[in-house]
């Protein structure tokens, strides 16, 4: 289970004063809500990282192709 740890963040005083009033409950429910919705954003960062990390490794092979390396001289590259 991932270790919980308080944050600060800031919002309007309306908002805030809203969630002081909210019930036990509803401050749970706003924190999952809350942690959901940032949860999606690593998540979406980490596969926009990999999507470019693939697009590298594309570019750079069809780079590497276009100069003559093939399978045969990477591996003889990669024995060495």
């Amino acid at each position: 289970m991932a270790t919980i740890e308080d944050i600060t963040i800031e919002v309007p005083a309306h908002i805030a004063e809203a969630y002081r009033k909210a019930t036990k409950e509803e401050q749970e429910q706003i924190q999952l809500k809350f942690a959901s919705i940032m949860q999606l954003k690593v998540l979406n960062s980490r596969q926009d990282a990999v999507q470019l990390l693939r697009n590298i490794m594309h570019e750079v092979s069809k780079e590497a192709q276009a100069q003559g390396l093939t399978p045969e001289i990477l591996d003889s590259i990669l024995q060495n």
